[in-house]
């Protein structure tokens, strides 16, 4: 369980701040919520609590010398060029759906790669955009800089390739 003002990772939306924990009234029963804060763009979410073994969608932000290993899946990983788009965004999805900044870092480099010679599709430049926001945030609370600077941090892992 969490608490409030722990830093939290929400799959597909980015890090942020548990503001508070509350409890709503949905399809007329009573349930426990997590409020969370999101980093970019100042978003709140409700994520239910559910029992832990249940619990995937939200996770702790990584440690701060893990920085390392997020810096080379950005610069190093490799890309796998599948052809189908549709194929390539699903698996891509796929990865995103973990929750894992490592899959994160590797949608946003794959994407990355792929922008700079054939282009993405708009529903592949919104998942890049994700990609790219959940990284950012996550390495901007882990680093405990603001998102400017981890921005840069991500834009210069990304023009290694």
């Amino acid at each position: 369980m969490f608490n409030i003002n722990d830093k939290v990772v929400y799959p597909l939306h980015g890090a942020g701040t548990i503001d508070s924990i509350e409890e709503h009234e949905v399809l007329g029963s009573i349930q426990k919520y997590y409020i969370v804060r999101l980093l970019v763009g100042g978003i709140k979410v409700m994520v239910p609590i559910i029992p832990m073994k249940e619990q995937i969608s939200l996770r702790k932000v990584i440690e701060k010398d893990e920085i390392n290993k997020v810096m080379d899946v950005l610069e190093n990983s490799m890309v796998v060029d599948v052809q189908n788009w549709k194929m390539r965004y699903q698996a891509n999805l796929e990865k995103m759906k973990t929750g894992c900044i490592y899959k994160a870092a590797e949608v946003a480099r794959s994407l990355s790669c792929r922008n700079k010679g054939k282009g993405l599709s708009s529903a592949e430049k919104r998942l890049f955009e994700t990609a790219y926001t959940a990284v950012t945030s996550e390495i901007a609370f882990s680093q405990n800089i603001g998102l400017d600077e981890a921005n840069i941090m991500i834009n210069s892992a990304l023009m290694q390739n």
